[in-house]
């Protein structure tokens, strides 16, 4: 296990995504992926209001925690902000949507509990205001940000110091071997405020699975498309140094592509998800792969 930032959560080093729930993986299948998760010693599920058609795979998890008896070994974490029905951070929309994510996650509160994505056309003031009074009802544990800009970033920070109130102790970019741009401005940003980063994405959409190699053969998944985006020289690159450096290790693209998410600084846990128990076997291996430096300066450079 693995402490998250300045919190006092200690987390699994695979955070699951369960965006999948409630939309390609049915309620029996995502509970055999829960399952498989808890048996490798998982303890950390993303999810959010907006998963599963809105509301769907929060009721799938709680259905689950409930069903098992789990719920005081799990840390939690969902969203607010994202879905239609309660778009933005609006004060009185983040306390209306964490009580209906408490009550489909059928739990009394929320370890993590993040802005789904910036609202700019609400006061970082009244959104901070809402999650502090959250946090001091006991309701949520710790708050976190998801797409947030450094500049907007940095001010929710300086608020919540200046003013007393809960501090984001995460971030939630869109960081992967492919996708590198928070190292440049995010990362230490981060860094220097004490902040834990959850990626999401990844694998980029699949890709840094190494299952896209043909344009010519895009496979039947819905995120096929934006997977072979990436499928150019670079992405070729990055692809080749994967391969090298699985087989020395005789493990998995994906498994490697994590291990090497999973080491870089700031991160605590990459976001991936699993459509059966099956694909789930290569994000757990990812825990327990070590790297070499060379390996991992290797695929930098590769990705760079």
């Amino acid at each position: 296990m693995t402490k998250l930032g300045n919190t006092d959560l200690d987390v699994y080093g695979l955070n699951l995504g369960c965006n999948v729930f409630g939309f390609t993986a049915d309620e029996p299948t995502s509970f055999a992926v829960l399952d498989a998760y808890s048996s490798a010693g998982g303890n950390f599920l993303d999810t959010a209001d907006a998963y599963g058609g809105g509301g769907g795979s929060e009721t799938i998890i709680g259905n689950w925690l409930t069903g098992r008896g789990r719920r005081d070994d799990f840390v939690i974490a969902t969203k607010v902000g994202a879905w239609e029905q309660r778009k933005g951070l609006a004060g009185a929309n983040i306390v209306a949507a964490a009580e209906d994510s408490l009550r489909r996650l059928q739990t009394d509160h929320i370890d993590l509990y993040y802005a789904h994505r910036d609202d700019l056309d609400t006061p970082l003031e009244e959104t901070l205001t809402a999650f502090d009074g959250l946090v001091r009802a006991g309701k949520v544990r710790y708050i976190a940000a998801s797409n947030y800009e450094p500049a907007r970033l940095a001010d929710a920070l300086s608020i919540s110091d200046t003013s007393g109130l809960a501090r984001f102790a995460a971030l939630q970019p869109h960081y992967n071997l492919v996708e590198r741009g928070y190292e440049k401005d995010l990362g230490p940003l981060v860094a220097r405020e004490g902040l834990a980063t959850l990626p999401y994405f990844a694998l980029a959409m699949g890709f840094l699975t190494g299952k896209y190699r043909s344009k010519d053969e895009p496979g039947d998944s819905p995120r096929a498309p934006r997977a072979l985006a990436y499928l150019d020289e670079r992405g070729a690159r990055v692809l080749a140094a994967l391969d090298e450096v699985a087989a020395a290790h005789h493990a998995s693209v994906a498994g490697v592509a994590l291990a090497w998410l999973r080491v870089q600084p700031t991160v605590t846990a990459p976001i991936a998800s699993a459509r059966t128990p099956e694909q789930l076997t290569d994000l757990i291996a990812s825990v327990s792969l070590d790297l070499t430096k060379a390996e991992i300066d290797a695929l930098s450079a590769a990705g760079g």
